[in-house]
């Protein structure tokens, strides 16, 4: 999504150098940790990716979907491009499936909910992104509560219906309760409660380019 770091000092986690999921003809199926771009950085510094390492060994592999850097779990990079056009426009038409796991400040009262909240860079505050109801995109968040925890916090299973920068920190900031660890959107005791962004990519669900719809999960670290 962004390649931009909230901390100028960047060091990806080397073990494991590449988590991969599956692997067919047509594309691979990755684990990315929490503190590794999905793409390298303009800056040399930032040169270090999921996709720099993984083209190591797949020297046609592109990148389908990213995560911010911080967010750890599920994403694909075909390998051949028939396989990437029919995956991307999968996404593009928003009917692949997502499931992503967070941990949230407070204690959350419903036990489900919908946000409908428009999304727009901030200007004043790049790269992070905002609530804008005159220049944002349609964002729209279905979530659900898994659990309450004694911090006070509140793991929930969160459903992205549209692919949005920053959208489900943005949403979770705008319901009162930022994911702990996001170092662009929480402060204080939500910011401190947790060593990295509580955020991961659980599930993706999509039809492979050969007609079959198939699904993949990854185990929340969290």
């Amino acid at each position: 999504m962004t390649t931009e770091l909230a901390n100028p000092v960047y060091n990806p986690p080397m073990e494991p150098y590449v988590s991969i999921i599956y692997q067919d003809e047509d594309f691979l199926v990755l684990d990315k940790p929490s503190g590794l771009l999905s793409v390298p950085g303009r800056d040399p510094a930032l040169s270090d990716s999921l996709a720099t390492r993984v083209q190591k060994t797949f020297r046609n592999a592109l990148m389908i979907n990213r995560l911010d850097k911080d967010t750890s779990g599920i994403v694909l990079m075909s390998l051949n491009r028939r396989a990437h056009a029919a995956i991307a426009r999968q996404f593009e038409e928003r009917t692949t499936e997502k499931s992503y796991v967070a941990v949230v400040w407070g204690t959350v009262a419903d036990e489900s909910g919908h946000i409908d909240l428009p999304l727009a860079i901030d200007p004043d505050n790049k790269p992070r992104h905002r609530v804008d109801f005159t220049n944002g995109k349609n964002a729209q968040t279905d979530w659900q509560v898994l659990e309450r925890l004694s911090l006070p916090a509140t793991r929930l299973r969160l459903h992205p219906l549209t692919g949005r920068t920053h959208q489900l920190r943005v949403h979770m900031k705008a319901l009162g309760h930022p994911i702990l660890g996001d170092e662009f959107y929480s402060e204080g005791d939500a910011l401190a409660a947790a060593p990295r962004l509580l955020l991961h990519a659980e599930k993706l669900g999509f039809r492979h380019p050969d007609g079959q719809d198939i699904s993949f999960s990854s185990p929340c670290p969290f």
